[in-house]
């Protein structure tokens, strides 16, 4: 089986959230399950020159937008045992200040997709699966079947769109329909909805199967609370829908080699894990005292993680004894907010504003507790990691935080868990970890519960793999 797997980020090339993570480990997994797997993103000007020196350039072609004829040069790189292809249009994609949220994102985007159809045509690549994801490849299925289908190559392929966050749709006025996208008259209904133009129900409407990146997913975005206006569309579709829970790269997440981390460590060593505490409270300048839970937050400030909650009961969390470390930037209310309370509570709370991965893993490796209270999680993956360095996390039963987390009342726990969107629910879950955190001997056997739960992309693999092949029946 042939997989040309189509993202808008991939490690190492380029990241700005969880795709990047995906499209990174995901195509090796799926190589070891036997399947022939090459993935395709943009060539930014952000890609580092030492990635840059490392590719071939290996031909040129023209894309038809619309009214436009755009250049398109098509490199090749190869890291950890799978081929990239790199699509480059300097015009597009050499541009400063990241990779999305520049006016003409519509067009950047369309012409990727499209792209990577014109690419098919002159590789010695013909895939059997087109695998896409999110809105920026949304256009994929769409182009295919308006344009393509013609095409002896691409004339049996078929489509998969999985759905990473549902909360952002590729929605634009209907003028991008033909002036950017050059969609004939026939088509055009194919990516409207509700007066617009929405890239992502047109990947909906035309691929040929859907997924989304935990099963608890796939059945809440059938309802208008998580489905941003899309839930309608989804319940037609909903006979192809599948959800496969992501996986981690349980290699780079590793505490018995992370070079990151104050101190290696595994089930065995599981000691070492207090030498990471004491190391995480001098560097955030907290009270050194192993005695007292140490809970962690690494997130996105925003309103969709459940920060409300937290600040609603911040001071009955710090009641219970325990200290709160947050690593994180977005809105300016929550990021005052947390200032404030490193501020007014020092040796307590410890606040650092930003994404710095090294700090991430200490935090991982350090902290006692990982609070993800969202209000909606596709999937997550900060729970899976932090149960990869024996933190155990406290979360909020929606999406891959339920389909991942037991909560610790039930056979084969591994966290805890609750369920309605009300911050004394969650300071209940808080208690009944700090209760669990006074039994020394019970604490102990959760953590190395917590370091033998398995995550690995090859349990994922196996389900895209078996999706796949349904496909292609």
């Amino acid at each position: 089986m042939k997989i040309l797997y189509a993202a808008s980020e991939a490690l190492p090339f380029a990241a700005s959230g969880g795709l990047a993570d995906v499209a990174g480990s995901l195509p090796a997994a799926l190589t070891k399950e036997g399947a022939e797997c090459r993935v395709v993103l943009p060539l930014y000007g952000q890609i580092s020159e030492d990635l840059k020196s490392r590719m071939k350039y290996v031909t040129s072609f023209h894309v038809p937008l619309a009214w436009r004829s755009q250049y398109c040069g098509l490199f090749e790189a190869e890291a950890g045992g799978i081929r990239y292809y790199l699509l480059d249009n300097e015009y597009y994609f050499k541009r400063s200040g990241g990779i999305y949220g520049f006016f003409d994102d519509a067009e950047r985007f369309a012409f990727f997709s499209k792209a990577i159809l014109e690419m098919l045509t002159v590789v010695d690549f013909a895939p059997d699966i087109l695998s896409c994801n999110d809105w920026q490849t949304a256009m994929v299925p769409v182009f295919l079947n308006v344009f393509y289908r013609g095409v002896e190559k691409l004339r049996r392929v078929k489509t998969v769109f999985t759905i990473h966050n549902i909360q952002y749709q590729g929605k634009y006025g209907m003028e991008v329909a033909t002036d950017v996208c050059g969609l004939p008259d026939h088509a055009i209904p194919m990516v409207t909805y509700d007066g617009a133009v929405n890239m992502m129900k047109g990947a909906i409407e035309q691929c040929d199967m859907i997924t989304t990146v935990s099963p608890t997913y796939a059945t809440e975005i059938l309802d208008s609370w998580f489905g941003f206006g899309l839930d309608r569309m989804l319940r037609e579709k909903s006979y192809k829908i599948c959800g496969i829970l992501n996986g981690i790269d349980t290699k780079s997440y590793n505490p018995r080699t992370d070079v990151e981390i104050f101190k290696q460590y595994d089930a065995k060593t599981v000691d070492g894990k207090g030498e990471n505490k004491a190391g995480l409270q001098r560097l955030m300048g907290l009270e050194e005292a192993p005695d007292k839970p140490l809970v962690a937050m690494v997130t996105r400030l925003v309103g969709m993680k459940g920060l409300d909650l937290v600040r609603y009961i911040f001071d009955e969390l710090l009641d219970l004894g325990m200290q709160f470390v947050v690593l994180g930037t977005g809105d300016y209310i929550y990021e005052n907010f947390f200032e404030d309370m490193a501020r007014r509570h020092g040796g307590t709370v410890a606040f650092t504003k930003g994404f710095l991965p090294d700090v991430a893993r200490k935090i991982y490796a350090g902290a006692d507790l990982f609070l993800m209270p969202s209000k909606s999680e596709p999937c997550g993956l900060s729970q899976m990691v932090a149960l990869r360095y024996g933190t155990i996390p406290v979360v909020r039963e929606t999406g891959g935080l339920r389909d991942s987390i037991v909560d610790m009342g039930e056979e084969g726990g591994n966290g805890f868990t609750f369920k309605t969107y009300n911050a004394h629910d969650m300071l209940d879950a808080l208690r009944r970890a700090a209760a669990l955190y006074e039994d020394r001997k019970g604490w102990q056997e959760a953590v190395v519960r917590a370091l033998g739960c398995d995550f690995s992309w090859q349990r994922s693999a196996k389900e895209y793999m078996a999706m796949y092949r349904k496909v292609m029946t």
